[in-house]
């Protein structure tokens, strides 16, 4: 049944898991309840795309009206299934409750794709009855599972499952069909964001590496570079926006598609070479390498750095402060635990399997686990820079966490002693990544201070369609307020907003941290300035802790204080409503 039915098996427990977790969210998406910023924009983008704004044309126009809106460097390839949702839903259920369908079902179509991969990795690398393992110990993946959870429209849940196909490829046995499926994942990869870059680009020169130690990986090398540059370049002409066929840094643009074509024409060409002794081989990867490092520092010198392009004054008021941006160790210890526990197993999941592999002289298999192995330990290196690389490294360890399972839990799960049972349950439970969040269930939490409860009330009330509703009532006008709310007004209201969390939006970001930190003045020219008609704040949100905390006498404290200007005339709201809201007098 394992062996021959597994597809099935695979696509009856996507569709179970489905049905229980839309069921579960439902009272969450009847209220439309998007929790991220990257959610509510990315509806905000669908919307605009399906009511007319070009294919090519990625600026989001209800960001900064006064000065033509804010580019996004992000790409149509995601909107594509949540518009062709809301399309095929609307003449049946009415606009608002196709886009409720579509921001629910959407964010799973890329967890099947991705449980098929995981499945493959393991049965190629481990055993090929060990496939379910890393299905149930992707339900402990917190950080990976909770990127397909219905609302979560973000993009990150396709490039974690085109991360696990680039895996499954470059595990594969047959080396043609491994290298095209590699290439074909990356490209597509490439053109959603370059949010995988990192191990897209160590799985690249991982399959040069397997060329070089083994010259029948050819096949797998020239098929990995043709399909690379050809669905780089397809979805470059395809998805690239108008603002992305300029040279920058942070998106599929003609830097990455001019690296793609260097880089696969160097490879073609090795992969052609009839060198027979692998230092040759390395001499010819190393000079390639050089040659594709050269070309990329001088064609783009400005992409040498970082490559979101910010400036320094906005990295200093809100970059360095983006909490996903900083490693696990800066966050509450609970966090950091969680995200850590399945990487730190998985490390030992790659020895033992490196080790096998290596005991039984089974070189290719050897080769190809070093391969998978790579990227999966710069994901778990990379948590001690930002805490962003969760979801990857967890699941890159999923693999290698099913291995502990098969080779030694399984195996004392057998003995007679007594304490082997033992030490086999827990360690399947931690293969399953089990065990830490059970433990952490027996360990009393720490009591929640008066703060922190009305910054966690204030969070959670003031994204709500209850609490957006009176701001929705007044006449349409530039609202002027946290950035971290921007996203959510425009798609829950008619009112524009200043921007969002965007890097390409750093002068906006900028300013409003500066408005509010700032004296009255400097507030006022900066609102001004951006033709708002309203300014409106929600007290104890995260945001405005930090205006209290290091600027409690600047404009956002005198308003905490009620020191209001003449400027501003209050607008009247429910009596149990989380904003304070101003019309701008001018």
């Amino acid at each position: 049944m394992l062996d021959r039915h597994w597809r099935l098996l695979i696509l009856l427990a996507w569709l179970a898991y489905a049905i229980v977790v839309i069921s579960a969210r439902s009272g969450l998406i009847h209220n439309f309840a998007l929790g991220d910023t990257d959610d509510n924009l990315r509806m905000a983008q669908v919307r605009a795309l399906l009511g007319g704004q070009g294919w090519f044309d990625l600026v989001q126009h209800r960001f900064d009206p006064v000065h033509g809106g804010a580019n996004i460097h992000w790409s149509r390839l995601v909107d594509l299934p949540i518009a062709a949702i809301i399309l095929a839903m609307t003449p049946l259920v009415g606009g608002a409750d196709a886009e409720r369908i579509a921001a629910a079902t959407s964010p799973l179509l890329p967890l099947l794709p991705l449980m098929f991969a995981l499945a493959l990795t393991t049965q190629r690398l481990v055993h090929p009855r060990a496939w379910p393992l890393p299905l149930i110990g992707l339900l402990c993946a917190y950080s990976t599972i909770g990127m397909f959870a219905p609302l979560r429209l973000d993009h990150h849940g396709w490039q974690l499952a085109l991360l696990a196909v680039a895996v499954s490829g470059i595990a594969d046995p047959r080396r043609a069909r491994g290298g095209a499926t590699l290439g074909i994942a990356s490209g597509m990869s490439l053109a959603i964001g370059l949010e995988m870059l990192i191990y897209l680009a160590l799985l690249g020169g991982a399959t040069v590496l397997l060329w070089v130690a083994d010259r029948n990986e050819r096949r797998r090398l020239a098929a990995y570079a043709a399909a690379m540059v050809a669905t780089t370049g397809l979805g470059y002409l395809l998805f690239a926006s108008e603002a992305n066929r300029l040279a920058v840094c942070d998106a599929l643009s003609p830097v990455w598609l001019g690296d793609a074509a260097v880089g696969g024409t160097i490879m073609l060409a090795l992969a052609a070479l009839r060198l027979d002794s692998w230092k040759a081989r390395l001499g010819a990867a190393a000079l390639g390498g050089a040659i594709l490092a050269g070309f990329h520092a001088l064609a783009w010198p400005h992409c040498l750095e970082r490559l979101e392009g910010v400036s320094a004054e906005a990295t200093e008021l809100w970059l360095d402060r983006v909490r996903e941006a900083r490693p696990f160790y800066r966050h509450a210890w609970r966090t950091g635990v969680v995200v850590l526990a399945l990487p730190v197993a998985g490390l030992f999941g790659w020895v033992l399997l490196i080790w096998r592999a290596r005991r039984e002289g089974d070189r290719q298999r050897l080769a190809r686990t070093l391969a998978v192995a790579l990227p999966a330990c710069t994901a778990f290196a990379l948590l001690f820079w930002q805490i962003r690389a969760g979801p990857a490294a967890q699941l890159m360890a999923l693999p290698a966490t099913a291995a502990l399972v098969v080779f030694i839990a399984a195996p004392w799960m057998k003995a007679p002693q007594l304490w082997k049972h033992a030490l086999g349950v827990l360690l399947i439970l931690t293969g399953l990544g089990a065990a830490v969040p059970l433990g952490l269930g027996l360990v009393p939490k720490e009591k929640t201070d008066a703060m922190a409860a009305k910054v966690s009330a204030a969070n959670r009330r003031c994204p709500s369609l209850a609490a957006l509703a009176p701001i929705a009532r007044q006449p349409k006008g530039v609202v002027f307020s946290f950035i971290d709310l921007g996203p959510r007004l425009i798609v829950t209201t008619h009112h524009d907003a200043i921007g969002g969390p965007y890097h390409r939006n750093d002068r906006a970001i900028a300013d409003v941290m500066k408005a509010f930190r700032g004296d009255e003045a400097q507030a006022r020219r900066i609102i001004t300035g951006y033709g708002s008609d309203y300014l409106l704040v929600c007290p104890n949100m995260s945001t405005a802790t930090i205006f209290m905390s290091e600027a409690p006498n600047g404009f956002y404290g005198q308003l905490m204080k009620d020191k209001i200007p003449a400027w501003l005339e209050p607008v009247q709201l429910p009596a149990d409503s989380p904003f304070r809201m101003w019309r701008v007098v001018r």
